[in-house]
C-alpha cells in the first residue's frame, strides 16, 4: 500500500478550482468521484462497502456494524475554494492506519455528507441524519443555490436514523487542526464550543439610487451593515467569534436601493450563556436599529449545537497512549460531535502550522500528517483489542 504522500496525491486534483482552493459540495462531480476514490481503496482492502441511506458511505473490516466495531473517517466536502485537508485528510489516514492494524479488527471507515453545509446550509447533515437529530423530511426539503433540494441530490428522502450507530464501541476522527493552538503534530480534541447559523433577512423598499433622496431612503443595507459591525463588536467584548461571511441582495443592481439583504451569522463561543448572549445582543441591537432605518429583521436559526465535551477518560487514555499528546479544545464543529452524543468519540488534530483553514492556505506538512497516520493506528490497534461484547476498556 502507498504512503501517505503517495495516496494523497491520488486525491489532490479532484475538485481543485482554477481560482484556487477545492469546489468539493456534497453529491457534486468531485465529491462523488472521491466516493468512487472511497469504494476503490475500500475494494484494495477487502472492505466491504455499505452506504446507509443518509448519503453517507461506509467501508468495514469485518461484518458491517459489528458491536465492538471502532469507527474512524471523516468528510470529503469543502466550504466554496476550501483547503483540501479538512476532512479528506481523515479519510485518507484512516486508509492507511488500517493498513497498519492486525486484520482481524473490526474497524469501520465513514465519509460522511454535507458536513460543511456549504451546498445544502446544514452542517453535519450525514452524522445528524444517521443519530436522529435531523428529521429526515426536513433534511430532504433543504435546497442548494440552484433549487436543488437534498433528496432529489440523493436520489431518495433520506432514511434517518439508524440504530446500528448505537452497537459501535467508539468513534475518532482525524482531523487538521483549524488554529495554531497545536504546538505538536497531533493532539487529542477535548471539547467542540457550541456555535450555530442564524439567517438575517433584512428588507426594506427597494428604489433608484440616484433619485431618492437619503432623507427618504429605508435601505435593508445600512441596517444590515449596522449589523456586521455590532456583532463584530459584541464578540470582541465576549471573547467570542462571530462572522458574517455570506450576503445576498436583491435586486443585487449597483444603481438600485436594495429591497432585500439576507446575511448569515456565524456565532461562536468557549460557553453556552457566552453564546446565547451574543445572539440575543446581536439581535436585539439590529431590531433597534432596523426600527430607526424604516426596515424590518426577520432572524431564522438555520442550526444550532451545543457544547460538546469529548469523553474525558477515553481523551486522557489516546494522550497518555500517544506519548503525552496535548489536549486542546476547538471551535469548529465536527460529525465527531454530533456523534458523540451517542458514541464514545474522541477526536485527533494533525498541526497546521499556520492555523488558516477553509481557505486555499490550508496546509499540514507530510511529515505530520504521516505522525497522524501512525497515531491513528495506534489509536485503532488499543481499541480494538478488546472483546466486541465490552467495546474499549
Amino acid at each position: 500500500m502507498s504512503g501517505f504522500a503517495g495516496l494523497w496525491a491520488e486525491i489532490a486534483p479532484i475538485g481543485r478550482a482554477d481560482g484556487g482552493g477545492y469546489l468539493r459540495f456534497a453529491l457534486t462531480e468531485p465529491e462523488l468521484a472521491l466516493r468512487d476514490w472511497f469504494r476503490g481503496q475500500a475494494a484494495r482492502r477487502d472492505m466491504t462497502v455499505t452506504e446507509d441511506g443518509n448519503g453517507n458511505l461506509f467501508a468495514w473490516r469485518g461484518e458491517p456494524w459489528a458491536p465492538g466495531t471502532v469507527l474512524t473517517g471523516s468528510h470529503f466536502d469543502s466550504v466554496p475554494h476550501g483547503g483540501g485537508y479538512d476532512g479528506p485528510l481523515g479519510i485518507v489516514s484512516a486508509f492507511l492506519a488500517v493498513d497498519r492494524v492486525p486484520a482481524d479488527r473490526p474497524i469501520g471507515i465513514a465519509a460522511f455528507v454535507e458536513e460543511e453545509g456549504a451546498r445544502f446550509g446544514v452542517p453535519c447533515l450525514g452524522s445528524r441524519l444517521l443519530t436522529g437529530v435531523m428529521d429526515p423530511s426536513r433534511a430532504a426539503a433543504l435546497t442548494d443555490r440552484d433549487g436543488i433540494s437534498f433528496a432529489e441530490a440523493l436520489g431518495a428522502v433520506p432514511a434517518g436514523r439508524d440504530a446500528r450507530i448505537g452497537q459501535i464501541a467508539a468513534v475518532v476522527e482525524l482531523h487538521i487542526e483549524q488554529g495554531v493552538a497545536l504546538s505538536a503534530p497531533v493532539g487529542v480534541a477535548s471539547a467542540i464550543w457550541p456555535h450555530g447559523r442564524w439567517r438575517m433577512d433584512f428588507t426594506g423598499v427597494g428604489d433608484h439610487a440616484g433619485t431618492t433622496r437619503m432623507t427618504d431612503r429605508r435601505d435593508p443595507m445600512l441596517t444590515f451593515a449596522f449589523t456586521v459591525l455590532t456583532a463584530n463588536k459584541e464578540a470582541r467584548l465576549s471573547g467570542a467569534h462571530a462572522t458574517v461571511g455570506r450576503v445576498q441582495a436583491e435586486p443585487n443592481a449597483t444603481n438600485a436601493i436594495p429591497s432585500l439583504v439576507r446575511g448569515w451569522l456565524d456565532a461562536r463561543a468557549a460557553d453556552t450563556a457566552t453564546l446565547d448572549h451574543l445572539v440575543d445582543t446581536v439581535v436585539k441591537t439590529a431590531t433597534e436599529r432596523a426600527g430607526r432605518d424604516g426596515t424590518q429583521l426577520v432572524v431564522t436559526p438555520e442550526s444550532v449545537t451545543a457544547e460538546v465535551s469529548f469523553d474525558t477518560a477515553l481523551a486522557s487514555r489516546l494522550s497518555a497512549l500517544l506519548d503525552g499528546a496535548p489536549i486542546l479544545p476547538t471551535g469548529a464543529g465536527h460529525d465527531a460531535g454530533v456523534l458523540s452524543a451517542q458514541v464514545p468519540t474522541a477526536m485527533l488534530f494533525v498541526r497546521n502550522p499556520t492555523g488558516v483553514s477553509h481557505s486555499p492556505a490550508e496546509h499540514a506538512s507530510d511529515a505530520d500528517c504521516e505522525a497522524g497516520v501512525e497515531a491513528l493506528a495506534r489509536v485503532l490497534a488499543d481499541l480494538t483489542r478488546t472483546t466486541p461484547a465490552n467495546g474499549p476498556s
